[in-house]
């Protein structure tokens, strides 16, 4: 476990910061994975059937794994205050949480898989595929929400370096599994999916068992087995609001996702490969936004506010600097990272794939604003601003993704995203300096609700 209320700043965030992006590198190469798999085994309607399922999964998945993140606030917040009974009953309050909304939302989504594809409009040639697909990964949703938990809880404690661990076992794990599935088996968009649900499950074991053996913290016994009314309401404030914050995003990303739809199923095709590549370019960005939403909690709860100013300008240094560069690298190497997904004889898909890096690209500096500010705010336990936010990139996103249907235009609908992002930000960046000079002022600030940011 890491102490992030002491020491020096930017030896600490770069320590607990590597093994975040290394996580999520391989949590992108997991879900990117069954794309490179998928595209180079079954060709191009199966990887179109894969890419048609993201939004949707993005939505329901999303929901409850950005209610994980909004669950283990009040745990790092509790930890940086040295107060060891709160955190084991954040833990356990957390975990109850995850396990209940999981089921909920397999159960429901299973049953309403068919009607959400075809309010999609995925076309009809991948909708078979689509449907198995979406059907397995809905259906087990349960393994990648119990990973997403306790991995946030166990960063909480500043202990980043267990949940990779953890994930690297089950990305290769879901490598070999999924060849195995596809090559040998012949179980086509099936095996893909039943692979990758259970090298997730595998790394749920692990993590328990890490939990039972090594961190004491998260041990309790019968007397907090039973979670009191005030523990489900303080982790429900910050839970839920989170968990729809991810899935109002992710209704923005099906507005996109239909829009594309409409233009074809070479659309639908690139936006499965350039969706995987915004993930590897979001890698820095979103390992710095979740070591300063651990970092402003644990020195939140530790009244250490100017401390948590001087971590928020070094991060956004770092993932500015990222967005900016592989942005250029990007459009210079259009080529090679789009024929890593299909072959080069798609060449439809290739110019379309280089011409969303051109328009995207050159925003990733704004990306990287949104996700350090945003996460920084939620690791002050404050959910309103960032659920705002999320409606700013629902309407930015789905207004102009509209347009460009309207006009048949991709160029205009590939736009939504530098939309959104500029919409997001417009509230983050003055919510941000607003925050940050009251902690340089005060050196000592109020509750987080009468911040001027809530």
């Amino acid at each position: 476990m890491k102490d992030l209320t002491k020491g020096n700043i930017l030896k600490g965030l770069i320590a607990f910061t590597l093994p975040l992006l290394l996580g999520n590198f391989f949590q992108v190469l997991y879900n990117t994975a069954d794309t490179l798999i998928v595209g180079q085994t079954l060709g191009k309607d199966a990887l179109a059937s894969v890419g048609a399922t993201g939004s949707i999964n993005f939505l329901i998945v999303g929901f409850a794994q950005g209610m994980t993140g909004g669950l283990t606030i009040l745990t790092a917040q509790r930890f940086g205050a040295k107060d060891k009974l709160g955190v084991k009953k954040s833990y356990l309050t957390g975990l109850y949480f995850t396990i209940a909304i999981s089921i909920i939302l397999s159960i429901i989504s299973v049953i309403f898989v068919g009607q959400l594809l075809q309010i999609m409009q995925t076309p009809a040639d991948i909708f078979d595929g689509a449907k198995t697909f979406l059907t397995i990964m809905l259906g087990g949703m349960i393994a990648s929400n119990l990973y997403a938990y306790l991995s946030n809880a166990l960063r909480a404690l500043g202990n980043s370096k267990t949940p990779l661990y953890a994930l690297i076992v089950a990305s290769i794990l879901n490598i070999i599994f999924e060849y195995t599935a596809i090559l040998v088996f012949h179980l086509g968009l099936l095996g893909s999916s039943s692979a990758t649900i259970l090298a997730q499950a595998i790394s749920v074991i692990y993590l328990f068992w890490y939990i039972k053996k090594k961190v004491p913290d998260f041990h309790v016994d019968r007397s907090l087995l039973k979670v009191g009314r005030s523990e489900i309401m303080a982790h429900t404030r910050l839970g839920i609001p989170m968990g729809f914050q991810s899935s109002i995003i992710a209704i923005g990303s099906i507005t996109l996702q239909i829009a594309l739809n409409k233009m074809g199923t070479n659309a639908v095709a690139t936006q499965a490969i350039v969706s995987k590549i915004d993930q590897f370019a979001m890698l820095p960005m979103i390992s710095m936004g979740l070591a300063m939403a651990t970092f402003g909690a644990q020195n939140y709860g530790a009244k250490q506010y100017r401390r948590i100013n001087q971590g928020l300008m070094r991060s956004l240094a770092i993932a500015v600097g990222w967005s900016i560069g592989f942005g250029i690298l990007l459009n210079l190497l259009h080529f090679y990272f789009t024929t890593a997904f299909i072959s080069p004889s798609q060449t439809a898909v290739i110019e379309m794939s280089r011409h969303y890096y051109l328009v995207n690209g050159g925003f990733y500096w704004l990306l990287a604003i949104l996700f350090v500010t945003r996460s920084t705010i939620q690791g002050l336990g404050n959910a309103r601003i960032p659920t705002i936010c999320g409606f700013m990139e629902l309407f930015m996103r789905a207004g102009v993704a509209i347009l460009g249907v309207l006009l048949m235009n991709y160029t205009v609908i590939i736009s939504s995203n530098p939309a959104a992002w500029l919409g997001s930000t417009a509230i983050l960046i003055p919510t941000t300096i607003k925050m940050v000079r009251q902690f340089h002022r005060d050196g000592n600030a109020p509750q987080i609700q009468s911040l001027p940011i809530s």
